[in-house]
C-alpha cells in the first residue's frame, strides 16, 4: 500500500469515528448542559439528563451544593455570589460551567383588574380628513407631510401637551393667513414642517384635516408589585393606538381600580373580551411612566390586595419554568380575583428579554365556560408554578382561545427598573 492510499485510509477511519463520536450519548449530553447556569439563593436548578457525567468539583463550597442520583445532577444555589462547577466524563475533566447565585427576590401576585389612562407626548395624529373650502377639497396635514401615528409636540416654539393647546393656535394662524410651525416626533425621528389651517365653507373656525388625540383609555391586568420600592408591572405587553396600531409614546398617566361587568366569550377567529368600567371613586391606585413591549410600569400610591395570595411570592427565571400544570390568577366577575388551571405547553429559556417565553393553554372548566379561555382584558393576568411568579399572559391565539402567549417575569421586573442581577453583582462585590 502507497503512503498516500495508507494517509487517506487512516483519514477515513478518523473521519468515521469523530462522526461515530459526535453520536456517542454521553459526548451529546455534554453539549446539551449549559455553559453558564444562573440560580437563585435557596433554589436548586436540574441539567439535562447527565448520564455518565458526573460533577468532579466546585471552587467554592459557599456558593453552591451539588447533587447527583440516578444519572440527573443538579446544582443548588447557597450563598450570592459566583461560582465555577468542573464536570467529569470517566474520571477525565471535560467541561466547565460557571454558576451565578442571584439573591432571593419575592414579589407580591396581582391579578387585580385595573383601568388604565394614558396622557401621550403631546397630540397624537390618528387620521386625515378633507376641507370642503372655497377652492376645492384638500387636508392641510396631510399636505404638510403629517402622517398618521406621528406626535405633534411644538408649536410655534410652544409646547403642546394636550388637545386643548392646539385650537388657538389654528385659529389665529387662520385669521392672520401665516402658516404655523410645527414639530413632530415620528417614531425616532424629529421632523419640522409648516402648516397652513384653511376655513371650511359656511364655518367660522379653520380646520387642519387631522384628527388628533391626547390621551387613551382601556383595562387590563395588574401582575405583581414590589412591597419595599411600591414598583408594579402590569399587561405584560404595549398599548398600542387603536387607530394607528402603534405603541403609545406616554408622557404619564395612571392606573386605577376597575370592576368586570360581562365577558363577551372568545371564539375561533374572533377573541373574546373583558368588558369593564372603572370605579365608581375613580380612586387613582398608581402612575404610569413607562408603556413597553413588556406592559406598562409605575408605582403604586397605595396597597393593593388580591385576598388570595397577598403575601410575598418567589420568582423563577425563564429556565426554571417547565412545561406542565400552572395557575393564573385573573377577575372574570365584578372585582374578585380568583384562581385558574392553566398547563405550560412550551417554554423558552431566554438569555436576552423576549415577549412570547411560553405558550399556555387554559384547562380550567370553570374559566372555559365562562370566557371561552384567554380574552382580551385578561393581559397581565400572573402565571404562577410551584408557588413561584413566572410570568403573566400576553396574547391570545385568535384560531385558538384556550391558547396564547406568557412572557417571563424577569423581562417585567427588568422594565419595571428591578434589576436583580444587578443586586447580585453589589452584593457579590
Amino acid at each position: 500500500m502507497s503512503l498516500d492510499c495508507l494517509r487517506k485510509y487512516i483519514g477515513g477511519i478518523l473521519l468515521v469515528s469523530l462522526c461515530f463520536f459526535g453520536f456517542y450519548e454521553p459526548v451529546q449530553q455534554l453539549v446539551n448542559i449549559p455553559n453558564t447556569v444562573k440560580v437563585m439563593e435557596g433554589d436548586q436548578v436540574a441539567l439535562p439528563k447527565a448520564g455518565s457525567v458526573t460533577a468532579m468539583s466546585s471552587l467554592n463550597d459557599k456558593n453552591v451544593a451539588l447533587h447527583q442520583e440516578k444519572g440527573l445532577l443538579s446544582i443548588q444555589g447557597k450563598a450570592v455570589g459566583k461560582d465555577e462547577v468542573v464536570l467529569e466524563l470517566a474520571g477525565l475533566p471535560v467541561k466547565k460551567v460557571n454558576v451565578e447565585v442571584l439573591k432571593d427576590f419575592k414579589v407580591i401576585p396581582g391579578g387585580q383588574s385595573i383601568g388604565v389612562k394614558l396622557n401621550t407626548v403631546g397630540v397624537l395624529v390618528v387620521g386625515h380628513h378633507l376641507v370642503d373650502t372655497d377652492k376645492g377639497k384638500v387636508s392641510p396635514g396631510e399636505k404638510a407631510g403629517i402622517q398618521v401615528g406621528d406626535m405633534i409636540t411644538e408649536i410655534n416654539g410652544k409646547k403642546i401637551e394636550q388637545l386643548a393647546d392646539v385650537a388657538p393656535f389654528v385659529q389665529k394662524a387662520g385669521e392672520e393667513s401665516k402658516s404655523m410651525e410645527v414639530v413632530i416626533k415620528r417614531e425616532e425621528e424629529i421632523v419640522k414642517t409648516s402648516l397652513m389651517p384653511l376655513k371650511e365653507k359656511g364655518e367660522d373656525g379653520y380646520k387642519l384635516g387631522l384628527y388628533i388625540r391626547d390621551s387613551a383609555a382601556g383595562i387590563g391586568t395588574m401582575t405583581f408589585y414590589d412591597p419595599k420600592s411600591q414598583k408594579y408591572g402590569a399587561l405584560g405587553h404595549v398599548i398600542s393606538d387603536m387607530d394607528t396600531k402603534k405603541p403609545i409614546v406616554v408622557e404619564d398617566g395612571e392606573i386605577v381600580n376597575s370592576e368586570v361587568t360581562s365577558i363577551e366569550k372568545g371564539s375561533g377567529g374572533k377573541p373574546g373580551e373583558k368588558l369593564a368600567r372603572f370605579s365608581a371613586d375613580r380612586n387613582v391606585i398608581g402612575n404610569i411612566t413607562r408603556n413597553s413591549p413588556f406592559g406598562i410600569f409605575g408605582e403604586l400610591n397605595q396597597s393593593v390586595e388580591n385576598n388570595i395570595l397577598d403575601k410575598p411570592m418567589r420568582i423563577a427565571l425563564s429556565h426554571q419554568v417547565k412545561e406542565g400544570p400552572a395557575e393564573i390568577l385573573t377577575v372574570v366577575d365584578g372585582s374578585k380575583v380568583e384562581k385558574y388551571d392553566v398547563e405550560i405547553v412550551s417554554t423558552i429559556p431566554q438569555k436576552f428579554p423576549a415577549t412570547k417565553g411560553m405558550v399556555i393553554h387554559v384547562t380550567d372548566p370553570e374559566l372555559l365556560e365562562k370566557t371561552g379561555g384567554i380574552v382580551q382584558g385578561m393581559s397581565g393576568s400572573p402565571i404562577i408554578q410551584d408557588g413561584k411568579l413566572i410570568g403573566a399572559v400576553t396574547h391570545v391565539f385568535v384560531n385558538d382561545p384556550t391558547s396564547g402567549y406568557g412572557v417571563h417575569i424577569e423581562w417585567m421586573l427588568s422594565e419595571a427598573g428591578i434589576d436583580i442581577y444587578k443586586q447580585n453583582h453589589e452584593r457579590a462585590s
